[in-house]
C-alpha cells in the first residue's frame, strides 16, 4: 500500500504531501483545482513520460516521492534480481531536471524506467477511463475465477508438479539428443576402431618396412656391389685378404725378434680377421638378396595403408597411430547406454502427466462451478450501478496442451447494452462501462487476491443519487480488503471515506498554486453539502450531508 506521496515543483504544485490510510481515501475538489495533477505526479513514479513543461519553477528540479509498504506482495525476489536493497517499506523517487533529464530511484538506488514500471505496476493499479486495464488480460481473468473457486491450494499443488513435469520433459529431450549424438559418435569411433583392428599395426614396423622396400627395389645393385666386394676381398687371384696374409707372415717373423713388432702383428692379425668377416657378410647379404616383385607389392601396399592412416589422423608415425587407437578404445569403453535413464524418465513424465490431468480436471470443474454465479453477481451489481442490461459471460476454451494453470483458457465476454453483441473485454470501448465492470469484478474477488493499491479517477462520472450511493458502498466494501483511493465528484461516494482530502487552489502574489488538506469531520460535512448544492451550502444540504455520513 502507498503510505505517502510528496510532490515538489510539479505543474502548479509548489510543495505538498499526502498521507494515505489503509482503507478508502477520497479526494475531492473544485473543477480545475488540480486533482488530475496529483495523478500526473503519481504517474511519474509509475514510469510515465516526463516533460520539463510541467515544472512549477523551471530553474528547479521536480521531485515526486512515494513511500510504500510492500511486505504482502512477495517482492523480495524482484529486488534481488535487480540488485536492490529490500525492505518492507520502499521509497520510489522520480526527479526531472530543468535540462529535461529524468532519473528514477528505488530506495536511493538509480534504476531505469522499465524496472520502475515493473515495480510500480505491482504496487499501484491506476484506473482512469479508457486506460488499458488488467481486467483485459485473460490470465488475470483466470486468476479472478480461481480466487472465487478457492483454487489456491489445488493450483499450487498442480503448479508444483507442473514445474517438475516441465523440467523432466526438458531433461528427456536433452537425454534423447545426447543419446542420439552418442550413438552417432559411437558409430564413428567403432568404424575407426574396426579400421585400426584390421590394420593390425605393430610398433616399429614402418621403419622396418621402409628399409625392406628400399632393399628390394635396389636388390640388383646391392647383389652386384656386395658380390664384387667379396670377390676382391676374398676370392680373386689378387684377393686383398691373400695379400694381407702374406704381409702378416713376414711381420710375424720379425715379431719373433722384435717385441714391438710382435705387438703390432697382433693388431694387424685382428684387422685381417675383421676384413675376412666383412667379406663373408658381403657374400651372405649378396646371396640372400633377390629381386622379388611380389614382396615389393606387399610391402608397398602395407606402407600405403600406414601412410593413409597417418594422413587421415594427422600423425607422423605408427606409434602415434597406436596411441590414438588406445584412446578410441578407451572412449568406446566409456560410452554408456542411456536407454534405462530415458525409459525411467519417460515413465516419470507419464505418471506426472496423468496426475496433472486429474488436477486440471478438478480445477476446470471448480472454475465452471463458480463461473455461473460470478456472471449473475456481476450482472446484478452492474444493474445496481445503472447498467441493468449489462451481460458478462465466462467462456472456457480447452488448450491443446497442459499449461501452468491447467488446460483452460478463460475469456470474459461483455455487453453493456440490451441487444449488444458479447465481445471480449479488450474490444469494449466505453471507459465508463469498463470502470464499473472493473470495480464490480475486483470487489467480488477482493478478499482472495492481494491486489495493489486501487486508484479510481472519477469512475462515478454520469451517475448520481442512489446509483452513486451503491457505488460508494462497493468502494467501501472493497477497501475492507485493499487500499482504495478514489477521486470523485459524487457526494454519495465521498461520504464513504475513511480519510477525505480536499484539493484547492490558492493565489499567491504572482501565481496560483495547488494545495491539499485533510478535512476534519465538520469540514467534511460542509464539503459534501457543497457538492450536494452550492457554495455556501444550504441548511437542507448540510442536513443531507450529515445523513450521508451517518450511513457509513
Amino acid at each position: 500500500m502507498i503510505k505517502s506521496l510528496q510532490i515538489r515543483n510539479y505543474a502548479i504544485i509548489e510543495s505538498l504531501e499526502i498521507n494515505f490510510s489503509k482503507g478508502l481515501t477520497i479526494i475531492t475538489g473544485e473543477t480545475g483545482a488540480g486533482k488530475s495533477i496529483l495523478l500526473g505526479a503519481l504517474g511519474l513514479i509509475m514510469g510515465h513520460r516526463a516533460d520539463t513543461k510541467s515544472l512549477y519553477d523551471e530553474s528547479e528540479k521536480c521531485v515526486v516521492e512515494g513511500a510504500f509498504e510492500v511486505a504482502q506482495y512477495g517482492l523480495r525476489a524482484f529486488f534481488e534480481a535487480h540488485d536492490l536493497d529490500y525492505d518492507d517499506e520502499v521509497v520510489i523517487r522520480r526527479e526531472i531536471a530543468p535540462s529535461g533529464k529524468s532519473r528514477a530511484f528505488i530506495n536511493d538506488t538509480p534504476v531505469n524506467l522499465s524496472v520502475l514500471q515493473e515495480l510500480s505496476g505491482a504496487l499501484i493499479d491506476l484506473h482512469q477511463q479508457f486506460d488499458s486495464l488488467d481486467i483485459h488480460n485473460v490470465s488475470f481473468q483466470l486468476r479472478m475465477l480461481d480466487a472465487l473457486a478457492d483454487n489456491k491450494t489445488l493450483l499450487e499443488g498442480y503448479q508444483e508438479i507442473y514445474r517438475h513435469y516441465q523440467s523432466e520433459k526438458k531433461q528427456l529431450a536433452e537425454l534423447i539428443q545426447r543419446n542420439e549424438r552418442s550413438a552417432r559418435e559411437m558409430d564413428f569411433l567403432t568404424f575407426q576402431m574396426e579400421e585400426f583392428n584390421q590394420a593390425e599395426l605393430i610398433a616399429g614396423e614402418q621403419e622396418a618396412l621402409e628399409g625392406e622396400l628400399s632393399r628390394l627395389t635396389h636388390a640388383e645393385d646391392i647383389k652386384r656391389t656386395l658380390s664384387g666386394a667379396f670377390q676382391h676381398l676374398c676370392e680373386s687371384d689378387l684377393a686383398v685378404i691373400s695379400q694381407l696374409e702374406e704381409i702378416g707372415y713376414a711381420v710375424a717373423a720379425v715379431g719373433k725378434i722384435d717385441a714391438a713388432t710382435g705387438k703390432l702383428h697382433e693388431r694387424y692379425t685382428g684387422l685381417v680377421a675383421e676384413l675376412q668377416d666383412i667379406g663373408d657378410e658381403f657374400n651372405r647379404i649378396a646371396e640372400a638378396t633377390e629381386y622379388n616383385p611380389e614382396r615389393i607389392q606387399e610391402v608397398q601396399t602395407r606402407l600405403d595403408l600406414i601412410y593413409r592412416l597417418q594422413k587421415k589422423h594427422g600423425v607422423a608415425d605408427v606409434e602415434a597411430l597406436l596411441a590414438l587407437q588406445a584412446e578410441i578404445e578407451k572412449q568406446l569403453g566409456a560410452f554408456g547406454d542411456l536407454g534405462d535413464s530415458i525409459r525411467n524418465l519417460e515413465e516419470s513424465i507419464r505418471e506426472k502427466e496423468a496426475r496433472l490431468l486429474e488436477l486440471a480436471e478438478q480445477l476446470r470443474e471448480r472454475r465452471k462451478s463458480k463461473a455461473g454465479p460470478f456472471e449473475e453477481q456481476v450482472q446484478h451489481m452492474l444493474g445496481q450501478l445503472a447498467m441493468p442490461n449489462a451481460q458478462l459471460s465466462v467462456v472456457f476454451k480447452a488448450l491443446e496442451n497442459l499449461g501452468p494453470t491447467g488446460f483452460d483458457e478463460v475469456n470474459f465476454f461483455f455487453a453493456a447494452n440490451k441487444g449488444s453483441r458479447l465481445q471480449t473485454i479488450k474490444d469494449v470501448a466505453s471507459g465508463g462501462e469498463l470502470s464499473r465492470l472493473t470495480l464490480v469484478t475486483k470487489s467480488l474477488v477482493a478478499s482472495a487476491i492481494p491486489l495493489p493499491t486501487l486508484i479510481f479517477d472519477e469512475i462515478d462520472t454520469g451517475i448520481s443519487g442512489d446509483v452513486a450511493l451503491r457505488m460508494g458502498n462497493i468502494l467501501r466494501q472493497l477497501s475492507n480488503h485493499h487500499q482504495v483511493v478514489s477521486i470523485t465528484h459524487s457526494p454519495q461516494v465521498a461520504s464513504k471515506a475513511d480519510v477525505h482530502y480536499f484539493v484547492y487552489k490558492k493565489e499567491n502574489e504572482d501565481r496560483t498554486v495547488t494545495l491539499v488538506r485533510s478535512l476534519t469531520p465538520d469540514e467534511r460535512v460542509r464539503a459534501i453539502a457543497t457538492m450536494l448544492s452550492q457554495s455556501p451550502p444550504s441548511t437542507s444540504a448540510m442536513e443531507n450531508a450529515r445523513e450521508l455520513l451517518s450511513m457509513v
